[in-house]
This record gives structure tokens, C-alpha cells and sequence, in this order.
């Protein structure tokens, strides 16, 4: 299999955040979706003091965070997990507490590179996920989900305002021939917009594929789950942040954080999410949409 490169979106920030801000003696930072781990290498570079506990469910991840964090041997931990089982990936190793918590949500540049289905660019196989073990996958959900079931995820999920129509039309050409491919199916959506509607900046297809990821993966209920668990498991003075890349996340990071300050659990340290600098999407243009927000622990009764 091809060897693949990933970005680290934002990473001087994630690094400045956690060397400004963590006031915690608690040495464990969990890079909850660590990807190839450059942001977890950014961090142990940065801050001596620091052990990681990298998770990830994706295989291919892990096996590049391996290659890319082995000059740090004892100080990194990774785990196979979905990250909203955080709180039994800490428990499994005696750890109660720890310092702060990373999360960079969405897709990552190996599930679009690699022929996973995650991409309408090329023409794959429909599969979409993350865990290459789970039995739900892309194919599934396109040729055997009811009507009115494609139509909500792509609402919800997507924020598609032609969901009814794509939805019918998915219906329709199923009947006749199962639907096999990215290509297929990205075709399908475009000859459902209307031609004056096609010209936008992004692919018609995009939010179709951005809402049967997010229902193959259950993402925005892990993220809700996983950002929850986090407030419990940092110490005092420790911090979390949150990389989000649409609306649906950001908002869940948005109101999650809003609820640990009204129950004098977190400070916010960004009152307005952080978004990359010019140079960093002219370097990636993909990091364009990413939006990072920052809290700390704090103890009920200290200063928010």
C-alpha cells in the first residue's frame, strides 16, 4: 500500500495552547484521533515532561503514528479505540486523571488518499470506514437504507437542501442496478442539482458524502460522548482542545464547552475559535475550514 502524508492542521497553535496554558503537574496528554501523530510529535518536542496516549481506530494510523513517534519510546502509548472509550482505554492502564486532551475531528488525510471510499474524486469502491472492521459501511447504507432514512442523515448530516430529491433518485437507480462506487454515486447527485446550482465551489456530491461518512462512522454521537468523558478525565488546571471542520462539529464542541462553564467545569481560553493562518492554507488548503477551540479544568468556585 502507498505511503501517504498527513498534515497536522494547526499544530503551532495546538503546541502554544498546551505550553501557555496547561498548569497541571499530571503528565498525560491523550491525543484522542492521532492520525500519523504529528501533532503528538509536535507536543513530546515541545514539552520533555509530557507522555502521549495516542488513540485512533483506524489501523493504517496507527501504524504510521508508530513509525512516526518511535524515537520517543517510552513516553508514547498508542491504542486501537474508538475515542469515545476514552474513559476504558485510560481505566485499562490504572490512569485516572489526566492533563489535557487534543481531539481533531472529520476525516483524515489517509482515509482520503487511500481507496477507502471516502473521496468522490476517484472511482472506489463505496466503503467510508474508519474502522475497516465494522461491518457498516458505505455500500450498506446507499443500497439498503429506507428512503426517508437517506433523506434524514442527508438533513441532518449534511445540511443538504436537495436531500429529498437525492434521496428518490438514490431509490430509483438502486432498483436497477445496485449503486457500487464513489463514482456512481457523485455522479448520481450531480445530475440530480440543477445546472445553474453546479457551478458553486464545492462538488454538489460533497454533503451527500460528508453525510453517509458521518452515519457509517457515528461521528457527531462519539464526539458529543467522547467531549464529555474528556471534562471528567483532565485534572485540574488541564486543558482540551478541539479541531473541528464543519458546522455540525463545531457547533457540539461549541455548546459542550458552553455547558462545562455553566457548571463551573471549564474555563474557555478562545471566546471566537482559532482558524489557520494564510500561510498554513496556502501550505494546505484543506485547513481552511478548520476551527480549533481551547478550554481548561477548572474546580467549581476558581475564576472562569
Amino acid at each position: 500500500m502507498e505511503e501517504v502524508s498527513h498534515y497536522s492542521v494547526l499544530k503551532n497553535e495546538v503546541v502554544d495552547f498546551f505550553k501557555g496554558y496547561l498548569n497541571t503537574s499530571n503528565p498525560y496528554i491523550v491525543d484522542a484521533t492521532v492520525g500519523g501523530g504529528g501533532h503528538s510529535k509536535a507536543i513530546l518536542q515541545t514539552l520533555p515532561h509530557i507522555k502521549i496516549i495516542g488513540i485512533d481506530k483506524d489501523e493504517y494510523a496507527l501504524k504510521r503514528a508508530k513509525e512516526n513517534l518511535k524515537e520517543f519510546k517510552d513516553r508514547v502509548v498508542l491504542v486501537k479505540s474508538p475515542f469515545k472509550d476514552v474513559d476504558k482505554v485510560l481505566k485499562e492502564r490504572g490512569i485516572k486523571k489526566v492533563g489535557g486532551f487534543l481531539f481533531d475531528f472529520g476525516v483524515s488525510h489517509f482515509q482520503l488518499k487511500l481507496p477507502r471510499g471516502f473521496s468522490f474524486m476517484r472511482d472506489e469502491p463505496l466503503d467510508m470506514r474508519m474502522d475497516t472492521s465494522q461491518d457498516l459501511d458505505a455500500y450498506y447504507v446507499v443500497n439498503y437504507y429506507q428512503e426517508w432514512q437517506l433523506e434524514k442523515i442527508l438533513k441532518e448530516y449534511g445540511e443538504e437542501r436537495l436531500a429529498k430529491k437525492i434521496a428518490k433518485a438514490i431509490i430509483n437507480r438502486r432498483q436497477k442496478k445496485k449503486i457500487e462506487t464513489t463514482k456512481e454515486l457523485a455522479d448520481l447527485v450531480y445530475s440530480v442539482y440543477p445546472p445553474k446550482l453546479r457551478r458553486g465551489r464545492i462538488h454538489p456530491a460533497t454533503r451527500t458524502f460528508q453525510a453517509i461518512r458521518i452515519e457509517v462512522n457515528n461521528e457527531l454521537e462519539e464526539i458529543r460522548e467522547a467531549l464529555n468523558k474528556a471534562i471528567d478525565l483532565t485534572d485540574t488546571g488541564g486543558i482540551i482542545q478541539a479541531i473541528s471542520f464543519h458546522s455540525l462539529e463545531d457547533r457540539i464542541v461549541k455548546q459542550t464547552f458552553k455547558e462545562g462553564k455553566s457548571l463551573k467545569k471549564l474555563e474557555l481560553l478562545t471566546k471566537k475559535p482559532i482558524t489557520p493562518t494564510q500561510k498554513e492554507v496556502e501550505e494546505n488548503p484543506p485547513s481552511r475550514s478548520a476551527k480549533l477551540r481551547v478550554a481548561r479544568r477548572i474546580e467549581s468556585g476558581e475564576k472562569r
